[in-house]
């Protein structure tokens, strides 16, 4: 085993497992908080607070995507070097990509804030559910450099192989909103402002958990040298400029998702709302491999394994497939108390019960092409990622949307969206098939000249195909 890489031995299956369960603990445990604001919210018994926390959440979702693609560079290249054994590039690549991460999240919130009206509009919100969304959204954004902090630090530490201490800092972090959201919001007072304040909180608490033990127990940052940073520069773009592009996809499907249930009524919007923020909480595992399997895909191909490469990504997607028929059973068991719940009247509860059914089986796709994702992100060809992603998310989404609502009016609209990530992970799975066989073919050396050299590949891309 190479030094710092845990994941280039032992039992790949395993190493899934563990790095999903404990990521997704962290990971659930932040969406589970999204829940319960959106169940305090329902509580105050106004419509139009449950449909301005779907609108903002369409527009967080943009913001987001820039975190989340700052955390994939981070992982990928430290990964990638301590695949390698450098430790101390690791070091260094963790100073460049913050420092970059930092000066863009800061202009991303600055030109988010100063046009909050116009992009709330954009999404299908009038009247005094856009103010409302407004105002939530004015509170949580200049959080935005926070949160880039906290989703970089889990990603050093899921690079690490330190999946415990990744998934402490988002546990914190949860554990301090769920505690914050009823005191803000009934106790004080304050209703969605609570909400509001309690998220930024919570980001503050996750910031600091992300990045004290990469100090404490994995050596920190390297001091920032000028000529180092510009040197990293295009590495860091040629991973996040693609993964910014591949995250930007989905909250341009949402959007349309959500402009579209606008057309029908307020309770149309509410209920894809609790269904987006019921999402992450039911299928967090799934979420979670999109981040696990980087580590465990980077390291070895930093270490040149190929054969474990291509099998990690299979028993990611055996996983995946055995997660998903778990979670839709206990979701249509479930299905009546989760309406009730939140009070899903009308649409709304119509919208529920469809999603906590069988078509929530279609959520196995879109684990597809979260691991084809992550394995093109640390594999070398980010690109791929973001073809698939603006595909499922385009093609894969909106003439579904469309053409289901038209027919089936809001309920359409949902099985639109679940139905057209079939054709999309499918290419999605092609395209990472297509790239372990030229995986297999690198860094075969011309020892005996070309017939060996031909006969060598062939038998390695045989053993991949055989799974190792």
């Amino acid at each position: 085993m190479v030094e710092g890489a845990k994941f280039t031995s032992g039992s790949l299956m395993r190493h899934v497992v563990v790095m999903s369960s404990t990521t997704s603990v962290g990971l659930v445990a932040v969406f589970f908080v999204d829940l319960v604001d959106m169940f305090f919210i329902s509580l105050l018994g106004n419509q139009a607070l449950a449909a301005a926390v779907g609108f903002a959440g369409a527009i967080s979702f943009f913001m987001m995507a820039f975190s989340i693609a700052m955390g994939i560079a981070t992982g990928a290249l430290v990964a990638r070097a301590l695949g390698q054994g450098d430790l101390q590039r690791a070091k260094e690549v963790r100073t460049h990509v913050f420092v970059v991460g930092l000066v863009v999240m800061t202009i991303v919130s600055a030109v988010t804030w100063f046009n909050l009206n116009a992009l709330t509009s954009l999404v299908g919100a009038r009247g005094e559910t856009q103010q409302l969304a407004v105002r939530y959204l004015s509170i949580i954004v200049p959080s935005l450099p926070l949160m880039m902090i906290g989703m970089g630090g889990g990603a050093i530490l899921r690079a690490h192989g330190d999946a415990n201490r990744s998934m402490i800092a988002t546990l914190s972090a949860a554990g301090a909103n769920a505690v914050l959201d009823p005191i803000l919001i009934f106790a004080v007072g304050l209703g969605l402002d609570g909400a509001a304040i309690a998220t930024v909180l919570s980001r503050v608490v996750m910031a600091f958990m992300g990045i004290y033990p990469v100090i404490k127990h994995h050596g920190g940052f390297a001091p920032l040298k000028f000529q180092e940073f510009k040197d990293d520069l295009k590495a860091i773009y040629d991973i996040a400029f693609p993964a910014t592009l591949t995250n930007l996809a989905t909250p341009v499907g949402s959007a349309f998702v959500t402009r579209v249930a606008a057309e029908f009524s307020e309770q149309a919007v509410a209920g894809m709302a609790i269904i987006g923020r019921l999402t992450p909480v039911a299928f967090g595992m799934i979420l979670a491999l999109s981040g696990a399997i980087g580590p465990i895909l980077g390291q070895n191909y930093g270490a040149k394994i190929y054969d474990r490469v291509r099998k990690g990504f299979d028993d990611a997607l055996l996983f995946t497939g055995l997660y998903t028929v778990v979670v839709v059973a206990v979701l249509w068991l479930c299905r009546g108390f989760i309406a009730d719940a939140f009070g899903a009247e009308g649409e709304a509860r119509d919208l529920v019960f469809l999603f906590c059914g069988p078509l929530s089986l279609a959520w196995f796709f879109n684990g597809v092409i979260f691991v084809g994702n992550a394995a093109f992100n640390n594999l070398g060809h980010p690109f791929y990622s973001t073809w698939i992603n603006w595909g499922r998310h385009t093609l894969g989404t909106i003439p579904f949307v469309w053409v289901g609502s038209l027919w089936f009016g809001a309920e359409g609209v949902l099985a639109g969206q679940m139905i057209g990530g079939v054709f999309v992970a499918a290419v999605s799975w092609w395209l990472a098939y297509r790239m372990f066989d030229q995986i297999a073919l690198e860094d075969v050396p011309d020892l005996k000249g070309p017939a060996f050299v031909s006969e060598t590949k062939a038998i390695r891309l045989f053993h991949m195909r055989k799974g190792g």
